[in-house]
């Protein structure tokens, strides 16, 4: 995997961006607010300076973000309507081989993987985004389903385990 696509530039955005970039990843960071995006660049900017931000592109619709991405983050608010939306058009929109992870520690990702064409390559990032930012040797617990596939697991743990994480795996709720 070499390519991930963020979707939302707030502050959960921008971390995972940076994070990703200097873990060597070609980063998308995709807002549809325009101001968030510049706001995601200046700080981008004053961390990785303009010589490190060529690994990351800063781009306003989810399809220009999804077209060539291997791994799919969204960085929405976890409520019901903006998971499923935003589950919506990154299903319809990325290429089939593309993993969809989305942060929640509300709703169920089965519910929200059976609601796309592809619960397979659906996980969830089942911690706050407060702790997420902890960073190196913290844990990160990712939630699957029965359908979740292994080489979605892999893929996914790889990512966090490059960003300094140890990724530790549970089953929804939901399937026990």
């Amino acid at each position: 995997m070499s390519t991930v696509a963020i979707i939302g530039a707030g502050p959960l955005g921008r971390w995972l961006a940076l994070s990703a970039a200097r873990a060597g990843y070609s980063v998308l960071l995709e807002d549809v607010m325009p101001t968030n995006l510049h706001h995601a660049q200046e700080a981008l900017r004053a961390v990785l300076g303009p010589e490190a931000l060529p690994n990351v592109r800063f781009v306003s619709t989810i399809e220009d973000a999804v077209r060539d991405a291997d791994l799919a983050i969204d960085c929405v608010p976890d409520e019901l309507e903006s998971k499923l939306e935003i589950l919506w058009l990154l299903d319809r929109m990325a290429p089939p081989r593309t993993v969809l992870a989305t942060p929640t520690t509300r709703l169920s990702i089965a519910d929200l993987a059976n609601c796309t064409y592809r619960p397979e390559k659906c996980i969830a990032i089942a911690q706050e985004a407060s702790s997420l930012t902890a960073g190196a040797g913290a844990e990160i617990l990712l939630r699957t389903t029965s359908r979740t596939s292994a080489e979605t697991v892999a893929l996914v743990e790889d990512f966090w385990r490059r960003l300094g994480f140890t990724p530790t795996l549970s089953m929804d709720p939901a399937e026990s």
